[in-house]
């Protein structure tokens, strides 16, 4: 029996970020999404295809020192997460986790997804710049790309 999106983008998720073995990372459960729509509605998005998901877009807005001390690995993904506090003024924003599936890739979707979640944000905050923890070249490239697409600098945390 062939697989669902949801199912299939269940197991990309898994298999790129083997979120199931570094605690340190951001496992992406109900309560964890709860929680990032509390710090920002714009925090979760996806693109269904009329069959399910075929793209998913974390993005989680923070302070600047937070963003900070994640880049130099002071903090862990897990420990942004749970520093950031609800409610505050955040000025910089960590692109989390960008997922899409195979055949939908190159299409511009999670580019779309994050340039409308971040104007949706930028109504509320001023973000200074983006920060990025990229896992693949490809996470890599479209990091790049979207900090230039919304003239902001781009951070990075190295692996």
């Amino acid at each position: 029996m062939e697989q669902s999106n949801f199912e299939r983008m269940i197991q990309l998720a898994d298999d790129v970020f083997a979120t199931k073995q570094d605690p340190n990372q951001l496992d992406v459960d109900e309560l964890v999404i709860e929680r990032l729509l509390q710090i920002d509605p714009n925090s979760v998005s996806e693109f269904d295809d009329g069959n399910g998901p075929v793209a998913w877009l974390i993005i989680i807005p923070s302070t600047n020192e937070l963003m900070q001390q994640f880049v130099k690995k002071e903090i862990s993904e897990k420990e942004l997460f749970l520093k950031t506090e609800i409610g505050e003024n955040y000025e910089s924003v960590y692109l989390c986790s960008g997922l899409v599936l195979p055949e939908y890739r190159r299409k511009g979707i999670t580019k779309e997804l994050a340039i409308n979640a971040m104007a949706e944000m930028r109504k509320r905050h001023e973000i200074k710049s983006l920060v990025a923890w990229p896992f693949t070249e490809e996470g890599n490239l479209a990091s790049e790309d979207l900090a230039r697409s919304l003239a902001l600098p781009l951070l990075k945390r190295q692996s």
